[in-house]
């Protein structure tokens, strides 16, 4: 039986992804970013996952305003990234693993769950640059994209997300392939790039957080999307994303490692590993 070995969460900024072309991972701006993510390495080379579940919520490259599903699941052989307009690199295809794809297709609609499904699907940075972080040699094993609405009302609350998460490792753990599996939270923490309130940043709410995600993993649910996002900023909402990720896998988690730096592009940029307890 497939298995989840760990949960792995990170920003998305598409700043990330023009440092990391440009070979700034050492300058003083970044490093402190940067750093953070050799443990996660070390920690990925011993488990050598076989597959990589990202949840994650795309920014208009391949859903748009005028069609925005709450969720969607990429079914296909590969996915292919395109160029956004934050003058980042355009990266090659990234492998999808269809036959785990329709496992969680499947489950999720038993469950009631109604999704879009996506034979072919963009991916924009959220998707490529976390996997560009946790693989930088670009080995990154094949992918299941999860995409969740946090960009356009209305949004699927936090419970949702949550028991979302919780039927895509259902579908992983029933899946009958002896295979290793990590989660990806892709986005946030905390963060709002428009109106009175940009460049607002809330440091004891991410680190409680980040605690939760260990401690108390439905924290976050107690609180509806209006209140996440006078709590976390219009684009601070992605945690939903974190949730999903950490729902697929319900049980006692240990945390292997945690980032938090502020600011990265007015975003309170983090990073966090959790394997099985």
């Amino acid at each position: 039986m497939a298995r989840i070995v760990g949960g792995l969460a990170t920003s998305h900024i598409p700043a990330i992804g023009g440092a990391i072309a440009k070979g700034l991972q050492k300058e003083p701006y970044w490093k402190p970013f940067f750093d953070g993510f050799d443990p996660a390495r070390e920690w990925l080379a011993r488990e050598r996952p076989d597959a990589v579940v990202v949840f994650y919520n795309d920014h208009g490259l391949n859903f748009f305003l005028d069609k925005m599903p709450t969720f969607a699941v990429g079914a296909a052989p590969e996915y292919r990234n395109d160029d956004e307009g934050w003058g980042i690199p355009t990266l090659p295809p990234f492998k999808g693993i269809p036959e785990l794809s329709w496992a969680v297709i499947d489950h999720l609609v038993a469950k009631d769950f109604d999704i879009v499904t996506c034979q072919e699907m963009l991916v924009d940075h959220a998707f490529t640059v976390p996997l560009k972080l946790f693989w930088p040699d670009d080995d990154a094993p094949p992918a299941v994209p999860v995409c969740i609405n946090t960009v356009q009302f209305p949004l699927p609350s936090a419970k949702r997300c949550w028991a979302m998460g919780k039927a895509v490792g259902e579908a992983i753990a029933a899946w009958d392939e002896d295979m290793k599996v990590v989660t990806i939270g892709s986005g946030g923490l905390s963060h709002q790039l428009e109106g009175q309130r940009a460049g607002f940043i809330n440091k004891p709410f991410d680190l409680e957080f980040l605690r939760s995600m260990v401690d108390d993993p439905e924290w976050a649910t107690q609180f509806s999307i209006l209140e996440l996002v006078e709590k976390t900023g219009t684009q601070g909402v992605e945690l939903l994303n974190w949730l999903a990720a950490r729902a697929a896998s319900p049980g006692r988690m240990r945390r292997v490692c945690q980032n938090y730096h502020i600011p990265i592009s007015n975003t309170a940029a983090a990073t966090l590993v959790l394997e099985a307890a």
